[in-house]
Parts: structure tokens; sequence; C-alpha cells
């Protein structure tokens, strides 16, 4: 027993600095370029995600400028930016654009990112890349209570934020909670359970809305039907100030819970080997998607494919570390309902068409062109071989 085994020291295992050193014959050479190769593939991949969300980041500002200016009474880019530079003035361009525009377009961009977030949020909980954020109810819910408001009393002004949206976001509140009463079991938390009592609970909540929409009178017809379509037609500041700090928090938990998520993506008995409180990341996790998904909801109506669509191409694009799949869901969620918006907007000026019709009309055949070409390329974010 006089020759015993060497233990390499703490440095010389570290692959970042090309350790291994002293690991005997036969295994150093390997084990050191094969550190390096993965230390650059890591490497390459942040950069990646770096770069997208800077171009993300940019194409959202570009669409808003594009967004503000586009209408019937179209506006140059150079005056817009001008104009928001400047501030709120005098003059029918400052007009149209600080008081009917801007808002318009930062609530679709609200919506967006709150959709997309809440929809990255809903496929890491559920483990699944198709699961959207209409999954567990809340958009059923919102639906209800908007069309109570509707049918009873669209003038009502709770708060000064408008009947339709205050009961749209308490009616997608109120189901979420009851969903989650349903699938709770024992103390913790099924995500079949969860599945299970969302469509449950959504079906019976739609059947309530064909229901009211069937007795409603001719007159709230139209609006009815207008409103579940999706659209941006009622943004005001006071309503976008309501509900800015909702998202804001909502996103800023899903942040905190980022790393859980890329924990649970290997299996919730996984995650808690690797030090997760599952039960914890599980109940933040949809409360924070259910909150998203409540606020853009009640303030844009049914919108939907960017839920969906937004993080499956954001995935797609930089991989599924959430540290980087949140916030770029985030940011292409609130371009692309920008840019749907205003497509909405223009294609029939001075009418408008729903932004619910313009994104399933988009959103449905786009994402069917990239589930066909993923699967003949595969997911472009693995490092390639050499």
């Amino acid at each position: 027993m006089s020759r015993s085994l060497r233990v390499p020291s703490r440095a010389a295992c570290s692959p970042l600095d090309g350790g291994w050193g002293s690991a005997g014959p036969g295994v150093s050479r390997g084990t050191r370029s094969g550190g390096r190769r993965a230390a650059g593939a890591l490497l390459r991949i942040r950069r990646r995600q770096k770069a997208i969300l800077l171009g993300l980041a940019v194409i959202l500002a570009g669409s808003v400028v594009a967004a503000v200016g586009a209408g019937a009474v179209g506006i140059a880019p150079r005056e817009v930016v001008a104009a928001l530079w400047r501030g709120p003035g005098a003059g029918l361009n400052g007009t149209i654009i600080w008081d009917l525009r801007l808002p318009r377009v930062l609530m679709a961009a609200l919506a967006g990112a709150s959709l997309g977030a809440a929809g990255a949020l809903f496929q890491a909980l559920f483990r699944n890349p198709l699961a959207d954020p209409y999954l567990i109810g809340a958009s059923a819910g919102a639906s209800l209570g908007a069309v109570v408001a509707l049918v009873v009393s669209p003038h009502f002004e709770p708060l000064g934020i408008g009947a339709v949206p205050a009961m749209a976001f308490l009616g997608a509140v109120a189901s979420v909670i009851l969903v989650y009463r349903l699938a709770r079991e024992g103390g913790g938390l099924s995500i079949l359970g969860l599945i299970l009592a969302g469509v449950a609970v959504s079906s019976f909540l739609s059947a309530l809305v064909s229901l009211l929409t069937y007795l409603t009178a001719d007159e709230r017809l139209h609006q009815v039907v207008f409103w579940l379509m999706g659209g941006f037609s009622g943004a005001t500041w006071r309503l976008l100030a309501a509900s800015l700090p909702y998202s804001l928090l909502a996103c800023l938990a899903s942040l905190l819970f980022a790393r859980d998520l890329n924990a649970l993506l290997l299996g919730e008995e996984t995650a808690g080997y690797l030090g997760v409180e599952v039960e914890l990341a599980k109940k933040a996790v949809l409360g924070a998607g259910a909150l998203l998904t409540a606020v853009a909801v009640s303030v844009g109506g049914m919108v939907g494919f960017v839920g969906l669509v937004v993080p499956h191409l954001a995935r797609m694009s930089g991989g599924p570390d959430h540290r980087y799949l949140l916030p770029a869901s985030a940011l292409g969620g609130a371009a692309a309902l920008v840019l749907a918006d205003m497509v909405s907007r223009t294609v029939l000026a001075p009418g408008e068409l729903p932004v619910g019709l313009i994104t399933a009309l988009l959103g449905a055949p786009f994402f069917l062109f990239v589930l066909r070409r993923r699967r003949r390329m595969g997911p472009p974010w693995l490092p390639k071989g050499g």
C-alpha cells in the first residue's frame, strides 16, 4: 500500500484554466481539450444570447417609432422621434402622438411582453413547448368578466380605468385561483391536475360567455365580439399606469426563479436533488404567469399565438436558459404585438381590424413554417462539432 492514488488539487481540476495536469497519463490532454471546447461553446452561446437581446431591443424601439407614426395621418419617423424627445406639446402631431397613438402603442407593448413572458413561464412549468398562457383558464375568466361588464354596465369606471378591463382582470385572477384550488393534492401542486382543472374551468367559463353573448342585445353584441377578438382601441394613460406595476412585479418575480426553472426542465425530482424548493417554485411561476396573463387579457382582449410562438422562437434562437429566455420572450412579444396592432390600424384605415385576427392569420402559418424548418435543421443553439 506504499503507492497511493494521487488526488489532483482544486487548481488542477479547473477546466477553465487548463487543469487536470497531474491526473496522470492518458487523460490529461483529452480532458483539457474537452474542457476548453465546453468553455468555448458556453461563451459562444452567451454572446449569441446577448446579441439576440440587443437586437430585440432595437427592433422593439424601431417598432414603437414606426407604429406611432403610422395611421390615417402619417408622421415621419424623424418627427416622431423629435416629438417624443420634446415631450407633450402643442400642435396637431403632438396631440396625435401623445394623446392617441403613444398610449395605444405602449399598451400593445405591455400586453405583448406580458404574453411572451407568461408563455415562457408556462412552457417551463408544464415542460411542454406548446403550452400557452391561456391553458389554465385565465383567458376564459377574463372573457367572462369583460362580457359581464359590457352587458351590465360598460360605462362604469372604478378607479377611473373602465369597467371592462377591471372586470376582465378580476375574472382572470378568480379563475386562476379556482384552478389552483382544484389542482392541489395533499398540500402539493399537481401539474397534470393543473392542466385538467384548467381545461375544465375554461370550458365551463367559455360556455357562460357563449350564453351571455347569445342573450346580449344587438347594440352591444358588436362590442362583445370585438373585445373577444382583441384590440387596444380603449388604451389610455390611466389604464397603462394601472396595469404596468402588476406586469413589472410578475416579470421581476419570474426572473428571480429563472435558475429554478432551468432545473425544473430536468424534472421535479432532479430539481429537488439540486436544491430547488419545487413546490415554492411551481406556485411562484404559476402566480407570476397568471398575473401576466390577467394583465394582458384585461387590456387587450383575446390575443392568440403571441404567448405560444414568441417563446418558442426565442428558445430556438438562443437556447432554453431562462435567464435569457424570459427577457427575450418579453421583448419579442412586445415587438410582435406592436407591429400586429400597427397592421390592424392601417390595413383598412381609417377603420381597423381586431389585433387578435392579425396575430392568428400571421402567427399560425409562420409557426408551422418554423416547426417544419426546425424538424429539418435541429436546434440552432447547439454547438457545432470540430
